[in-house]
């Protein structure tokens, strides 16, 4: 069906956001309008695309379209290759005597970010034109995109591996706990033990360093844990806590606990606290305002 000798010839930037407008879209004349060409140019274009990937990227239904796994392949690898590019044509149009243009950051969830914003906050005064991009995941995703250049900065609460990438440490320390029902029977406890959770349904990180952390935190009874579902980011754990399914491990602060929520905070004993870290990739040429930022953070948390 395909045409394997094309497999060698590149692929336009065009092509690639004509692609992406109807992976959003779902529906072909929708996006035909919306990239004002018309639909038989569109539905072209794809078709050449297919043939020089050799692989089907669409099923095509009477009234939408949805992506093959291949088609979500390249949906993820095509939206970072549209954003680099961009970024990259911003950075070269910008006046080299300016301090001026984006700021690409990966944050965690973690209330290191209220100082990270400070400092935010004080270079844009110094220089109003430079504005931020802010990219909330986890440790791990938010390496990926610093090593794919997607992200020029990033973040990150610790136990992570930082030895890629030139960092700072805040002193801000936070510290691990369990999220449950203010009415649960552990609530009455200053403190929670390994014993406690023994049996117990709980919510942890996704990340395996993170989850290896709790391990040892277990020992011996690390083989009793009842992991019944992990996470990557907290905002819809403490929800999933309040309608009962579980026991969240979880660092301090991340929730907004207050006398309408019915959850709480318990930090648990042997108690662990973690550190955070802001990162930047070793030997990596900046542009003029990410650079004068990697300054002002060296500066700020020397």
């Amino acid at each position: 069906m395909y045409n394997k000798t094309k497999r060698g010839e590149n692929m336009e930037l065009r092509v690639l956001k004509y692609f992406l407008a109807v992976a959003r879209e779902a529906n072909i004349t929708r996006a035909a309008e919306i990239l004002n060409i018309t639909q038989p140019t569109l539905s072209r274009q794809l078709m050449q695309l297919e043939d020089e990937l050799n692989a089907k990227l669409f099923v095509r239904g009477k009234n939408k379209i949805t992506l093959t796994d291949k088609g979500m392949i390249l949906r993820r690898r095509a939206e970072e290759l549209v954003d680099l590019a961009e970024r990259t044509e911003k950075e070269f149009l910008n006046d080299n005597d300016i301090v001026a243009g984006e700021i690409f950051i990966g944050s965690g969830e973690t209330n290191a970010m209220h100082s990270l914003a400070k400092v935010m906050k004080e270079f844009h005064d110094l220089y109003p034109q430079v504005q931020y991009n802010l990219y909330s995941a986890n440790a791990d995703d938010i390496k990926e995109r610093i090593d794919k250049g997607l992200l020029d900065i990033g973040l990150l609460t610790e136990p992570v591996d930082i030895s890629k990438y030139e960092f700072v440490r805040l002193k801000e320390k936070e510290v691990w706990g369990i999220l449950m029902k203010k009415d649960d029977v552990l609530a009455n406890k200053a403190y929670i033990t390994a014993d406690d959770l023994v049996g117990k349904p709980l919510i942890s990180s996704k990340r395996t360093i993170v989850q290896n952390e709790i391990f040892n935190w277990f020992g011996k009874d690390y083989d009793k844990l009842n992991i019944i579902s992990t996470y990557n980011l907290g905002l819809n754990v403490a929800i999933m806590v309040e309608e009962g399914l579980g026991y969240a491990f979880s660092l301090e602060n991340l929730i907004n606990i207050n006398d309408e929520t019915n959850i709480c905070f318990k930090p648990i004993l042997p108690r662990i606290e973690t550190g955070t870290v802001i990162v930047w990739k070793k030997h990596q040429i900046f542009s003029s305002a990410t650079s004068k930022f990697i300054e002002e953070i060296k500066n700020t948390f020397k």
